[in-house]
């Protein structure tokens, strides 16, 4: 990300209204920038990471490994971040071609299409809760195994069992506790750990192209 006066101002005012923290580093700039995005500081006790979640994710970015977004606006707010960094494919589930059902969202559908395509990719479900109980359901039946998950989905009908059901599937990821979460909070904590992996891995990745 390309900063700017404003934003090196708006970030010390972050980490002056946070002070302490438990955060590690690497935590600690994803969950800054999530609250950069959205102002909003409750962020700080909502977000969770699973063990290793950032190592894994990092790493996978550096190897160009798919990344699967729910709804277009993950998408658009992710590209120029990826497009100037790894460069990995992104895809869309509003955009996975499907046979309308009536069982499940069409967005929901849509994920599980590009699951079962890229069952090891990354995943970042920051709108649809229906996306991401269909993304679980896989999980749990060992039908995918997913690189990284980021769930961030607002709700108030039983999103939060998706994310608890997110946090028992042992694989790594990044979510929200409770009702919060938008496609807002899911574009800044992949920017935050593009950055992170950009850091690590970016010269080493530049180097082989």
């Amino acid at each position: 990300m390309e900063w700017h006066l404003t934003d090196a101002q708006s970030l010390a005012i972050i980490d002056r209204e946070i002070g302490d923290h438990v955060f590690s580093p690497a935590e600690y700039e994803i969950v800054r920038r999530v609250i950069y995005a959205t102002a909003d500081f409750e962020y700080k006790s909502l977000i969770r990471f699973s063990e290793r979640a950032l190592q894994a994710g990092a790493a996978a970015l550096a190897a160009r490994t798919t990344i699967v977004v729910d709804v277009p606006m993950v998408q658009v707010g992710i590209t120029p971040s990826i497009q100037s960094t790894f460069a990995n494919p992104v895809y869309c589930s509003m955009d996975a071609l499907t046979r309308p059902q009536r069982e499940k969202t069409r967005v929901a559908w849509g994920i599980e299409t590009l699951a079962r395509r890229y069952p090891e990719g990354i995943f970042v479900v920051g709108y649809a809760q229906t996306a991401l109980t269909s993304l679980v359901e896989l999980i749990e039946a060992e039908e995918i195994r997913p690189a990284l998950v980021i769930g961030t989905p607002a709700g108030f009908v039983d999103v939060d069992v998706a994310k608890e059901r997110l946090q028992d599937s042992l694989i790594p990821h990044i979510r929200t506790e409770g009702r919060k979460g938008s496609a807002v909070v899911a574009s800044a904590i992949v920017n935050g750990l593009v950055d992170l992996a950009w850091q690590a891995y970016g010269q080493e990745g530049a180097v082989g192209v």
